[in-house]
């Protein structure tokens, strides 16, 4: 159980608090040939949603509070200001259950791997980031999965070796969606948009614009019971050899076959709100909306490992990556007509609507690499170089209307370089250095790009992943009379990210460091207790930041959590 750390501003309170408890349970059970190890577990969590705060510059900004007026978010940039009305939930219960079985068939050994999961999930979040009604955001979610897997794997010592099998998963869920807001602030927004910089108090005063009344709905505009169903399978089987062409000289191949099929149905009420449906969904039905589509895809991988001395290896490989095809929760495809859903109320299938497809998603990997020991095996390092090619990259983008869709970014490369290092300093320490470098390269971005003339985004890189990360840690263990003291100083670095595939500069994360501290005592009694302080010098980043635009301002969300000071202690026996 924790309390808040993040400060609201309103109405003075702390977010992101948790309460969770979990219970797992596992049993081994081994006689000759056969082993049989399960596994039960069981999690309840209730805890805050995401945190939002409004990015209050650039033009986004700018057009929102020229339409709905000054709008004062409160605090400094690392407060939040927003609206619970709605609500604050991130609330599981979680079920998983787990089955291994390993035979030796002498030949080769039989694994069957069974596991099930079940979800109960309810969630909450004010999505604007501001003080306004503007946009909450509410999903009650169902679900279960299962899957089975079958492998034989090879138990000879000569110069072959492979293994084998076939696996197969079914999942189902459903989950209904509420988004709510306050109808004057749709009105003002709209107004301003839709007449040339015109502002309006309100939905009266603009529709007293067009001649028209206006009534209020009681709860304001929501677009609420809105519910999703997908019904998911696949099966795939796969092979891989591997052959020894010299003693130090091995070569290794494998191939796999995949095949998916979902089922995706979605039904949007027409909203209450004369508004209609503006807020999220941008459209309404009047009956479920089902499609099913199929993908399957072979994909190859090749890897050379070499091994010139005892302590070294020099490894080449490909590997061909594959992410089914989907749906996008909230957005239809166009019709056969090519008519937008957007704005239409009461669709129905013989009108040609269907729930939105979203491309298979296909990667080529290339890596080379090498590792080694040094100093006569005092330390041992690993350098790995790498090159992505990503097609049809899928991607969660933000709209004007609220929502966020799911779309296929073209093509995407990327280039890097990781090393680590592990080496002894002195008797008693030891030290771990990790550095890595990524280049990035996104095109064929229309699709997802906020700029007016979408060529703008064409080469941008993937803005979630900085260009340079590293870590540092000097783990200590010093021998006492009855055990050892143990320390360890721990650093992490990250450099700039962020700023959405249209590069803004307002929606920048810039490069950050964080250090702990650990110091403890581990007894030759089976106990140990440690005290530690996380985030020693107290800096402070965001998770990650989304470019939306429209009525939704640009936001930062997950707040890092302040210096914290701690002790843990346990016990553990044979």
């Amino acid at each position: 159980t924790e309390d808040g750390f993040v400060k609201n501003k309103f109405p003075s309170d702390k977010l992101i608090e948790h309460e969770n408890w979990a219970l797992r349970w596992s049993t081994t059970y081994e006689k000759d040939r056969l082993g049989i190890y399960t596994m039960v577990e069981y999690e309840e969590r209730e805890q805050s949603g995401s945190v939002y705060r409004a990015v209050t510059e650039g033009d986004v900004w700018e057009t929102l509070e020229a339409a709905l007026g000054p709008i004062d978010v409160r605090g400094s940039d690392e407060d939040v200001d927003v609206d619970r009305s709605g609500g604050d939930n991130d609330d599981s219960e979680i079920l998983t259950l787990g089955v291994r079985i390993d035979y030796d068939m002498d030949f080769a050994t039989l694994t069957s791997n069974t596991g099930y999961k079940d979800h109960d999930y309810y969630y909450n979040e004010d999505y604007d980031g501001t003080p306004l009604n503007l946009e909450t955001y509410r999903q009650d979610q169902t679900g279960d999965y299962f899957q089975q897997e079958l492998r034989l794997t090879s138990n000879a010592d000569g110069a072959f070796s492979w293994y084998a099998g076939v696996s197969y998963y079914q999942e189902n869920i459903e989950a209904d969606y509420r988004f709510a807001g306050e109808e004057d602030l749709f009105c003002q927004y709209y107004g301003y948009y839709y007449n040339y910089g015109m502002t309006f108090s309100g939905c009266e005063d603009l529709y007293a614009y067009y001649g028209s009344e206006f009534t209020p709905a009681a709860n304001g505009l929501l677009e609420e019971n809105a519910t999703i169903e997908g019904e998911y399978e696949g099966w795939g089987a796969y092979l891989n050899l591997a052959y020894f062409l010299t003693e130090n000289l091995q070569i290794e191949g494998g191939i796999r076959y995949t095949d998916d099929e979902k089922k995706f149905t979605t039904m949007v009420p027409t909203p209450v709100s004369e508004l209609g449906p503006y807020w999220a969904f941008g459209y309404s039905t009047a009956e479920p909306l089902s499609d099913t589509q199929s993908w399957d895809d072979v994909t190859p991988r090749f890897i050379v490992k070499w091994t010139p001395t005892d302590t070294a290896m020099v490894f080449a490989s490909y590997t061909a990556g594959y992410k089914s095809g989907g749906y996008g929760t909230f957005s239809l495809a166009d019709n056969a007509a090519g008519e937008i859903a957007v704005g239409k109320s009461e669709l129905t299938r013989a009108d040609g609507h269907l729930p939105d497809t979203v491309d298979p998603e296909e990667v080529d990997s290339f890596e080379v690499g090498y590792k080694d020991t040094l100093f006569g095996g005092a330390a041992n390092f690993d350098l790995n170089a790498f090159y992505y090619d990503y097609t049809d990259f899928q991607v969660t983008v933000g709209t004007s209307s609220g929502a966020t869709l799911i779309e296929n970014a073209g093509e995407v490369e990327a280039w890097g370089v990781e090393g680590s290092i592990t080496a002894g300093v002195g008797d008693y320490m030891t030290a771990y250095l990790t550095l890595g470098w990524l280049d990035t390269e996104a095109n064929e971005l229309q699709n997802v790009c906020g700029l007016e003339d979408a060529l703008g985004c064409e080469g941008e890189s993937l803005f979630w992943a900085p260009e340079f990360s590293g870590s540092f840690v000097l783990h200590g263990n010093y021998p006492v009379d009855g055990g050892a003291i143990t320390g360890a100083f721990e650093l992490f670095w990250e450099g700039e990210r962020g700023g959405g595939w249209e590069n803004l500069d307002e929606t920048k994360i810039d490069s950050y460091e964080e250090m702990n501290l650990r110091v403890g005592y581990e007894s030759d009694g089976n106990w140990y207790v440690e005290a530690y302080v996380e985030n020693l010098t107290d800096e402070f980043t965001w998770d990650g930041m989304n470019n939306l635009g429209g009525k939704e301002p640009n936001i930062f969300f997950g707040p890092r959590r302040p210096r914290t000071f701690g002790v843990r202690t346990g016990l553990f026996w044979d």
